[in-house]
């Protein structure tokens, strides 16, 4: 009785107002006065959707009540015995079962085993993959498959009549084999253990092309894996705040979710890990994106006070930047002179797109400058700009480099549009600087050559069974190409394995970047034709372009609520609108 009665005092003590942290040992410390990280993330548990592949090809020795895995669960071990996988090895043959979770994912996976294992259970091999393909690789081995910046191939040693979640990946298929000879595991339960921010899509895009309303979806599902603790490139490589993939991630917040924290956490953690003169992430250009997306951000949301944060940072970069033009006004960057990885090698577009974005960058500067009442960087941007405007670099046939001019205005966007953006289709085009080839073209009044292109380009990963977009992608790789989301049949072309270059090649390759949705932003600006005119969307404008379209609806996210448009096209061609905007937002056309 005395033992219970004290352990009865202390935990009224460990519960009481008048406790302190320093009054007990460690083990029964107060944890509420701990500081710890936080996290906005949640986590469910899925059941596979269907079994892609088994090693024993169906003759029931080596995997066993296979079907049983695709019942939902119940997430706890028992003392039942069921009817449950079973994987068996032996020296010919060891069991293995690739599972699909139907969709792209982040997170790990949990295995509960049964009551009737030997204990010890014994060990298994968990591959991860976003293609199937990739869950057959072997790293290091033919098709360049890695660990890099996550885990995506390990043994594990199962526990007896227990729970283990493992792994931390972007993954959509994941193949489990046993290890060792004379074993036989047995399996109650495989689930995914998917992490994710549970938020509501504000925004939304219909049309009556379904094909467009998937890709709009699919852009918008990309980014939302990617806003973890911090808003990523990619859910499997590189998981990393690069801040040039972040402006294409934020201009999808805007349009999709609204205000969301993972944005300022993320622009912050940039400018915090690099002191000036250092170039975020290395790269110039990526300290110039910084800035423009301060400008749309503050456009889109309207925090004055957290702009204001940025005020010292931004004014020290501006002088910085301003250094680097010569008497020419031609910018002289160092650092890593980057765009994309497609023009890497194209040292005329890489500096016709430097050139541009410095203009683009003094422009947000100047716009920034003069809202924060900063009058020594607003004259500063506009002697800059004056000195970069003579400089104009001749246009080369590089899509991404004329996009950039277009958009800088230092060349006009029809020129653009005509003489590199319009040819050859979706040849030439990329999954991050797509975003700003789109937007060329939308600036150049081109908007069906644009539609076509989304078609075209981001169709056709979706084609493949892609449900995310991929770091990168090339119209070529079509030719002769097996889905993702089967075994590669026997003359046909593994997509992962075969294709990709520079840091992603064959299986290293990411199918979920985040810098590939700008369709999503796309079609909500320029097709339901959402722009804002003002801080916060106090006053938007609305102007629909329906290419071939007949007719467009959705939603767009303000700080004041949802704008609900609908746009119909009539016989004679003209649009009737529907809008419904929330008080506070002044709508014009």
């Amino acid at each position: 009785m005395r033992i219970i009665h004290c352990f009865i005092l202390t935990i009224l003590f460990l519960l009481s107002d008048n406790f302190s942290a320093q009054q007990l040992p460690l083990p029964f410390q107060d944890y509420r006065d701990i500081k710890a990280r936080p996290t906005s993330l949640t986590r469910k548990y899925l059941t596979p959707t269907r079994i892609v592949w088994t090693s024993d090809s169906g003759n029931g020795k080596y995997v066993i009540n296979a079907q049983s895995i695709l019942k939902q669960g119940t997430g706890q071990a028992d003392l039942n015995v069921g009817t449950y996988l079973k994987l068996i090895g032996d020296n010919t043959n060891k069991g293995g079962i690739i599972l699909d979770f139907g969709k792209e994912i982040q997170g790990g996976l949990e295995i509960i085993t049964s009551i009737n294992n030997k204990n010890p259970v014994g060990k298994v091999r968990i591959r991860f993959g976003e293609s199937v393909a990739e869950t057959m690789s072997d790293i290091g081995g033919e098709g360049g498959a890695t660990n890099d910046h996550a885990m995506r191939d390990f043994i594990i040693t199962l526990p007896w009549l227990g729970r283990l979640t493992v792994g931390n990946s972007g993954f959509r298929f994941v193949r489990i084999d046993v290890v060792d000879t004379d074993t036989e595991v047995e399996i109650k339960e495989i689930s995914a253990s998917f992490e994710y921010r549970d938020i509501l899509y504000l925004g939304s895009f219909r049309c009556n092309d379904e094909y467009l309303n998937k890709i709009w979806l699919t852009g918008a599902y990309t980014v939302h894996l990617n806003m973890q603790d911090y808003l990523w490139d990619a859910i499997k490589r590189d998981r990393l705040v690069w801040v040039g993939d972040l402006h294409p991630e934020v201009m999808t917040i805007n349009s999709v979710f609204g205000y969301n924290d993972v944005v300022p956490k993320s622009l912050d953690l940039a400018r915090d890990i690099t002191p000036l003169p250092a170039w975020m992430n290395g790269i110039s250009s990526y300290s110039m994106w910084w800035i423009i997306i301060h400008r749309d951000w503050y456009l889109y949301q309207g925090d004055l006070e957290y702009l204001k944060e940025q005020q010292e940072y931004m004014s020290r970069l501006l002088k910085l930047l301003s250094e680097k033009i010569d008497e020419n006004g031609k910018e002289i960057l160092d650092g890593n002179r980057f765009l994309d990885w497609p023009s890497s090698e194209n040292t005329e577009a890489i500096h016709a797109g430097l050139q541009s974005m410095m203009v683009m960058t003094f422009e947000a500067g100047e716009e920034l400058s003069r809202i924060l009442n900063d009058k020594d960087s607003e004259t500063l941007c506009q002697s800059t700009l004056k000195k970069l405007r003579k400089h104009v670099p001749d246009i080369t046939s590089s899509k991404q480099a004329a996009s950039l001019l277009a958009l800088s205005g230092l060349i006009v966007p029809k020129k653009a549009n005509d003489e590199v953006l319009a040819q050859n289709g979706v040849h030439g085009m990329s999954t991050f600087y797509g975003y700003y080839m789109l937007d060329a073209r939308a600036k150049a009044g081109d908007y069906k050559g644009a539609i076509d292109n989304i078609r075209e380009y981001w169709g056709a990963m979706i084609d493949l069974g892609a449900t995310t977009f991929w770091e990168d992608f090339d119209i070529n790789w079509m030719k002769n190409a097996a889905r993702i989301d089967e075994v590669v049949p026997e003359g046909k072309v593994d997509v992962h394995a075969s294709y990709g270059g520079y840091c992603y090649k064959g299986y290293r390759h990411s199918f979920c970047h985040g810098w590939a949705s700008g369709p999503t932003t796309w079609l909500s600006r320029h097709v339901l034709g959402v722009e804002p005119l003002e801080a916060g969307c106090k006053k938007v404008r609305i102007t629909p372009n329906l290419g071939d379209l007949d007719w467009v609806e959705g939603t767009f996210p303000t700080p004041y609520g949802i704008i609900e448009i609908k746009h119909t096209k009539q016989a004679d061609g003209k649009i009737k609108s529907e809008i419904k905007a929330p008080e506070g937002v002044v709508v014009v056309k």
